[in-house]
């Protein structure tokens, strides 16, 4: 049985034009039905399973519905259309430093994280020794996060998402961050997880990185799944595309040149 599924996925945003400048603008606006922003769908008819086990990246431009699709599978954003399923405790590592407080401590900040992925103090205090000998930070740990580096804040971010036990792990443009010991330790936690029969979703801009830790890919183009297969094919079809935009747009402006 699938541990995701997504069945018509659509999400629509609205973003706002430039604001009126008065009341009474903005009631002309309004009274001739012109409306103050333009309606655009970041996710288009998007379906797709995933069975228990898999890793799967994500590539496509920016702005291609990335991380709105991570957003949904996370439950933090709601599709505008369609359903989505997703098994077991799901574990978000969307961006740095998602659920850290900058004016506690790294201490205190695991049991703060901990508890908003679903994870009693117990539980926590039983997994302590493991995350900060993970994320190599025996030191700081009673420091406040603010004067953490990125890396540093990156290392216990993820060490915490890992010693949650999750059955579906969310990773977000995170992969590619640290020194290449905590990168080695990082790739090889995540083998362990899908060697447990973990689930991996995957979003990067880095193609190395999807094609080092995915099965599968699914390469998203301005909401709509363009392809989803291989990852070691897609992330090649979707560079040699990159290649063949990079060369229209070098020609279109070698023929727009004064002179040509």
């Amino acid at each position: 049985m699938s541990v995701i599924e997504a069945n018509d996925l659509w999400k629509l945003y609205r973003r706002p034009h430039v604001k009126a400048r008065s009341v009474k603008e903005a009631m002309l606006q309004f009274l001739r039905g012109q409306r103050g922003y333009e309606e655009f769908y970041a996710l288009q008819s998007v379906s797709f399973r995933v069975e228990p086990g898999e890793a799967v990246g994500i590539v496509g431009a920016n702005g291609s519905g990335k991380s709105t699709m991570l957003g949904i599978l996370a439950r933090v954003l709601l599709p505008t259309r369609g359903s989505v399923r997703v098994d077991g405790r799901v574990c978000p590592l969307l961006e740095l430093g998602t659920g850290f407080h900058p004016d506690l401590t790294g201490r205190e900040n695991v049991f703060l994280n901990a508890s908003l992925l679903g994870l009693g103090n117990r539980e926590t205090a039983d997994r302590y020794a493991d995350i900060v000998d993970f994320a190599e930070l025996h030191d700081f740990m009673d420091a406040p996060v603010k004067t953490y580096s990125t890396g540093m804040v990156v290392r216990l971010g993820f060490s915490v998402a890992v010693h949650m036990e999750p059955d579906v792990l969310l990773i977000d443009e995170v992969l590619g961050v640290g020194d290449e010991h905590f990168q080695h330790k990082s790739y090889q936690r995540l083998r362990e997880f899908k060697l447990a029969g973990k689930t991996l979703f995957v979003v990067s801009h880095s193609l190395p990185a999807i094609t080092r830790v995915c099965d599968r890919a699914i390469w998203l183009d301005r909401g709509r799944i363009v392809r989803d297969g291989d990852a070691q094919q897609v992330v090649a079809e979707y560079k040699a595309a990159v290649a063949d935009w990079e060369r229209s747009l070098a020609e279109a402006g070698a023929r727009d040149a004064p002179g040509s």
